[in-house]
């Protein structure tokens, strides 16, 4: 084991000796990543000739232990995650990496360039984490069609409602797999994507093409396939926007979208794709800044313990990782101050905030949070619950901060033109 990977394994100082398990490797053919618990076992000393069972230590139990190794700042550090302002490396990014210990990164076009200049800023964010115990998730918006970051050098794939018109879920499967191989190509591990919210107002300004289209069931199934694709290949998928941006008027960029339906509408159309994603393996949930009027009719969803926790958590038992869409948008920041947004975010029971946009914006957001867990308004429980998830999916993806190595694009655009040609004659 390198060193590393040494820094991302359990740290049991106070035993004599700590044997992590390997996990099992990524399945990058036909379903999605699965989690294999690491044992710790303890190793005991004795003079008997006769074997004696050994104790051991779940991977939750160890992930406690590596939990109670960080400090109050790394905790902290690993519910943000922050926006770059520039096409390198600058010494904001070394801040947040260095002082504030980040979780990790979302990058946008303001950020790429090409595949080498891109890799180049990832690689050094990367290095820059190396002083850190945990590695960088590096994520992006990539879903296809009309929303990608990446540049023309890559052949683009199409919006959501053309896979929902060719209808077949291998396609999607596929779909998912293209979207992860270009990720991945430029060191990315996560990707939001895919977009589970069902297109039934025809005068949505934010979702409509990129849905898979207006039927729960579609959508549903459509959606899951692609997840499953993004899986195989080792990046985490995060689906979205959480319980559903697609009944809504207004965009959430620039306002505050306002749905007025219930729980139990809400589980029979808006939720059914969620559902059947979380109950398939689904890693993360972002969670959309919208108001459900009838569920929390202060806090729009992304702030709301009524729909985060009692909802999402306890009503459809999702056990992984919620993100925050951004913070900086307008939903939230023409309501309320973005530092007690993020407080309010994480005691409703979400485990990353985004701040994409703004560095005072970011360090606002890290002093908010410090402050609240300093005071008891975050509860060392609840903070160490949400940092134990974040660490255990890193874990789940073998996360490392290694450099990543540029791939041919023009086997990629092949791949992509093969599945187009063959699903879209």
């Amino acid at each position: 084991m390198n060193l590393r990977l040494q820094k991302f394994s359990v740290a049991l100082c106070s035993l004599l000796l700590v044997s992590l398990t390997a996990c099992t490797p990524m399945n990058n053919q036909s379903k999605p990543v699965q989690s294999s618990p690491d044992t710790v076992v303890i190793s005991t000393s004795t003079p008997q000739t006769v074997p004696t069972e050994t104790p051991t230590l779940s991977n939750d139990e160890a992930i406690k232990h590596q939990v109670a190794s960080l400090s109050a700042e790394e905790k902290i550090g690993q519910l943000v995650l922050v926006g770059a302002d520039y096409l390198t490396a600058d010494d904001h990014t070394q801040t947040l990496i260095q002082k504030y210990k980040v979780s990790g990164f979302v990058l946008f076009a303001r950020n790429i360039q090409s595949q080498e200049q891109t890799l180049t800023l990832v690689n050094d964010l990367k290095q820059a984490n190396a002083v850190n115990k945990l590695p960088l998730i590096m994520s992006i918006d990539e879903e296809g069609g009309k929303v990608t970051r990446l540049p023309d050098s890559y052949k683009g794939l199409p919006n959501n409602s053309v896979i929902g018109r060719v209808n077949n879920e291998t396609f999607a499967y596929e779909f998912g797999k293209r979207l992860a191989d270009k990720v991945k190509s430029v060191g990315l591990n996560m990707n939001y994507a895919p977009v589970l919210d069902i297109n039934s107002n025809p005068q949505n300004p934010i979702i409509g093409v990129r849905a898979y289209g207006d039927k729960p069931n579609l959508v549903s199934k459509l959606g899951l396939q692609t997840m499953k694709g993004i899986q195989s290949k080792g990046v985490i998928s995060v689906v979205k926007h959480f319980p559903g941006h697609g009944d809504t008027h207004v965009d959430s960029h620039l306002g505050l979208p306002v749905v007025d339906y219930d729980l139990k509408r809400l589980k029979s159309f808006e939720l059914v794709p969620f559902v059947n994603a979380i109950n398939n393996g689904a890693d993360a949930v972002m969670v959309a800044h919208i108001l459900m009027s009838q569920i929390d009719a202060k806090l729009p969803a992304s702030l709301s313990r009524a729909v985060i926790t009692d909802v999402l958590r306890k009503e459809l038992n999702f056990q992984g990782v919620v993100v925050t869409d951004d913070l900086t948008m307008a939903a939230i920041t023409s309501q309320r101050d973005i530092g007690d947004a993020a407080v309010l975010a994480l005691q409703a029971g979400s485990d990353l905030v985004m701040v994409c946009h703004g560095y005072d914006n970011q360090t606002r957001v890290l002093h908010a949070i410090k402050n609240a867990v300093d005071k008891g308004t975050i509860s060392n429980e609840q903070l160490d619950q949400s940092v134990a998830r974040v660490i255990k999916m890193k874990q789940k993806y073998h996360m490392q901060d290694s450099p990543g190595k540029p791939v041919s694009i023009e086997t990629m655009n092949q791949s992509i033109d093969d599945l187009l040609n063959k699903y879209m004659k």
